[in-house]
């Protein structure tokens, strides 16, 4: 009764169940501890009374070790003792702003990085072979559909040949 007892009462302080992934008592620490927090709530004993439980509350919950031991009701007082104590500050929301560049610069300004010029210093070969090859496989393409269409002309000059023997062949028999 009262392991059960006490093994509520973290995470009741942090107001999230027992099955609260370490996620959710992260959330419920920062926004409780934001909220409660001694610079926010200046001169309030309510205020600082439940900022610290709420901090040795997420003490316990944050760390996966000390949680284990909690929920099995075998942490300890030295193992408390231990534990690292929270910050009590949430992330930020967004990144601290970015430094001023320097005035003047120290030293003569590397250029900047040419990529073209690495690339065809290192691939150059590769880069000429390959314009090579695309070069003869257009030829022979070139090559290929003139000779489809020289056949189609060859063939269509052949048969029109044959209409027209036939046509005279037929003609001189038909006298």
């Amino acid at each position: 009764g009262g392991a059960s007892r006490a093994r509520r009462d973290l995470y009741e302080v942090l107001g999230v169940p027992a099955t609260a992934t370490a996620a959710q008592i992260k959330t419920a620490y920062y926004e409780q501890s934001f909220r409660y927090h001694p610079d926010r709530n200046a001169g309030s004993a309510t205020a600082a009374a439940r900022f610290t439980a709420i901090s040795e509350a997420y003490r316990v919950l944050g760390s996966a070790a000390l949680r284990r031991k909690y929920d099995r009701g075998l942490l300890s007082d030295e193992d408390m003792h231990d534990a690292p104590k929270p910050s009590g500050r949430p992330p930020a929301a967004r990144p601290p702003p970015a430094r001023a560049p320097p005035s003047t610069p120290r030293g003569p300004v590397p250029p900047p990085f040419n990529f073209d010029a690495f690339y065809r210093a290192h691939y150059g070969e590769q880069l000429e072979r390959e314009q090579v090859l695309r070069a003869r496989r257009e030829q022979l393409r070139l090559r290929r559909e003139e000779s489809a269409a020289r056949w189609h002309w060859r063939l269509l000059s052949d048969a029109s040949v044959g209409v027209v023997f036939i046509l005279a062949f037929v003609i001189l028999y038909g006298f």
